[in-house]
């Protein structure tokens, strides 16, 4: 399917979640978002797109830094439709902090990883994300990586 411009339409969308399904974030530290008017992963994203975006809302929570860029790798990471919050937080464990690292890596070498943080983490090999699913994570994020070239 084409547009108006003539260019291929991307048939994936970024997801946009609501904060309580971010892993890793507290009940409180998300009340304090919400009281800065962030309450989606794609309001996050937008409000600490910056390093200097992040300090500010840091200063503003009064928390370190290390969190906000934590919590934005991991919407980011949740924007990749198949990743969603579900996964986010285990490709963040593995080394995996962006949409473009994601697209990036080969996928052998990133199962081997997932499964390294697993049997590490949860003592189970067989949590590990199937080798068809990380494929899956990896075109969904070329796609995404491409739409904001």
């Amino acid at each position: 399917m084409k547009n108006h411009t003539g260019a291929k339409n991307s048939p994936i969308k970024p997801s946009n979640w609501p904060l309580e399904n971010l892993p890793g974030l507290s009940g409180e530290y998300r009340d304090r978002l919400v009281a800065c008017g962030i309450t989606t992963t794609r309001q996050l994203i937008r409000k600490a797109s910056s390093e200097e975006q992040k300090l500010a809302l840091a200063n503003q929570l009064k928390i370190h830094i290390q969190h906000i860029r934590k919590w934005v790798a991991m919407a980011q990471l949740a924007c990749v439709p198949s990743v969603g919050c579900q996964y986010c937080g285990l490709l963040l464990h593995a080394g995996i902090a962006s949409v473009n690292q994601l697209a990036g890596v080969p996928i052998h070498r990133l199962h081997q990883q997932l499964k390294r943080v697993q049997v590490s983490t949860m003592h189970r090999r067989d949590l590990c994300p199937s080798i068809d699913r990380v494929t899956q994570w990896i075109q969904q994020a070329k796609v995404l990586s491409n739409c904001h070239r």
